[in-house]
């Protein structure tokens, strides 16, 4: 019987995927960890007959990720549902005053978990902590409200027993071997290097429940 996975986020996870309506799984997941996840697993477990939809949306913020969720995530019945937001949701008020508070960030995000909990209780979720580098875009103001996120998002994934990436440690540690924008070029989007990152710890940690 098939397994399905379904990445959901923002431009990070979007990553040039098509936006094709009534696209079949496996099919043009863009240039991102998803399609380097989805490679892997579809090589190394072709016994599992992997279902992999990328449904991320550059721009978003955590709000529009609400105003889709059913579309986009709960119709496609995963078990296994990996999410990545909230860069958007800071960067979208630093460049035009329309970003999400980290208190209604985190108040989504569990209304996210709630619905989903209730429609699907049997998926597996990964949560992603949002990621910087001071670099490009960023710079040091950034910091404080994206690690404010960072420290929602661990707690939420406590809350409800899923599955944590500590997005933000996997960057930190590959600055000591390269410099910031070798991993995510404008400190927020990731190189094909800084992808790889994300999908080998991805398959890492949700190795347990594939």
């Amino acid at each position: 019987m098939s397994k399905v996975i379904v990445f959901q986020g923002d431009s990070i996870t979007d990553a040039g995927r098509s936006k094709e309506a009534g696209l079949p799984p496996n099919k043009d997941l863009g240039f991102g960890y998803p399609c380097l996840t989805a490679a892997a697993l579809l090589a190394g477990e072709p016994e599992k007959a992997w279902q992999i939809y990328n449904r991320g949306i550059s721009g978003n913020r955590v709000v529009d990720l609400y105003a889709r969720w059913k579309v986009d995530a709960l119709n496609l019945r995963p078990d296994i549902l990996s999410i990545l937001i909230g860069v958007n949701d800071t960067w979208h008020e630093i460049g035009s005053k329309n970003g999400v508070e980290v208190p209604r960030y985190a108040q989504f995000l569990r209304m996210l978990m709630d619905w989903t909990k209730q429609e699907l209780p049997e998926c597996k979720i990964l949560l992603m902590e949002p990621f910087v580098l001071v670099t490009g875009a960023v710079d040091e103001s950034w910091l404080d409200e994206i690690n404010a996120r960072r420290q929602a998002v661990r707690e939420i994934a406590r809350e409800y027993n899923t599955l944590f990436m500590a997005t933000q440690s996997l960057f930190d540690e590959a600055v000591k071997h390269a410099p910031a924008n070798y991993w995510l070029g404008d400190g927020v989007h990731p190189t094909y290097a800084g992808h790889k990152l994300i999908s080998d710890e991805w398959l890492k940690l949700t190795s347990d429940i594939r």
